[in-house]
């Protein structure tokens, strides 16, 4: 049975509001800090090495506001994965902060959502609200590799290798898919933005970036019912995770292990 390492690879932070974050006013104070981190995936195994989605770079951090630690590339690098050795790349949506940097791995085949792709190309970009966290250079950028035959759609659940698995979860976009990962703790769920916070889940708020709040609220009940408990939903940008988890230990690299149990 294949079971794999999952490393989160911190590279770029952002302050934001409280208010920012949820989708209805948050209970407590709306003006507490929250700021946000921004992460890419590694999932090793003894076969191979996928990548779950590809981050931005530091003219979109400059153009956007945001702070880059390390750009991913460089931090992949940190931990033994060099970006031309990737034959495999998951992009869970197409948002800049997860499908930037494409042309930084050459030989990777990209796997994606039908939906997602039909979302970030069609009728709903006409609107600036819904286009505004897509970067269209890198739309474009996923086209032409469909057009060079490296991009594999899923449509809903596809097992991608065995022990490995994506899932439809829509809702902060049409087409957004978490990643499911046999680890020796058990299957740990990838969320992305299917929630940014521990807090959207908990609180039963969505994300302020959400299309479709109904299907927000019931792609949570499917990454619970993915996962092999609540600790094992590990959401997409909350600074929190990098506290719950071990560090890696690889000097200058904001990295902890997803594969071990969450420390006390």
């Amino acid at each position: 049975m294949s079971t794999y390492e999952v490393l989160a690879l911190r590279y770029a932070v952002h302050a934001r509001r409280a208010a920012d974050n949820f989708l209805f006013p948050p209970d407590g104070d709306p003006h507490e800090a929250m700021p946000l981190d921004y992460f890419v995936w590694v999932v090793r195994g003894p076969e191979r090495t996928i990548l779950v989605d590809t981050g931005f770079d530091h003219p979109a951090a400059a153009e956007r506001g945001r702070t880059i630690l390390r750009h991913p590339v460089e931090g992949l690098r940190a931990l033994g994965v060099e970006a031309e050795a990737v034959r495999d790349v998951i992009i869970t949506h197409l948002h800049y902060d997860h499908a930037g940097n494409l042309a930084a791995f050459p030989n990777a085949t990209f796997h994606l959502q039908d939906a997602e792709m039909a979302f970030a190309t069609g009728r709903c970009m006409c609107h600036a609200r819904l286009r505004g966290a897509f970067a269209v250079e890198d739309v474009i950028a996923m086209v032409r590799r469909v057009y060079a035959g490296r991009v594999r759609f899923a449509d809903g659940d596809a097992e991608l290798f065995p022990g490995l698995s994506v899932h439809l979860v829509p809702g902060h976009t049409r087409g957004l898919q978490c990643v499911r990962v046999r680890t020796a703790r058990g299957a740990v769920v990838l969320a992305s933005d299917a929630a940014h916070y521990y807090a959207n889940m908990e609180a039963r708020n969505p994300y302020a970036i959400t299309v479709d709040v109904a299907a927000t609220l019931e792609s949570w009940d499917r990454l619970a019912a993915l996962a092999d408990g609540p600790d094992h939903v590990v959401p997409g940008h909350d600074p929190a995770v990098m506290r719950r988890y071990p560090r890696v230990d690889v000097d200058g690299i904001e990295a902890v292990r997803l594969h071990e149990p969450p420390m006390p």
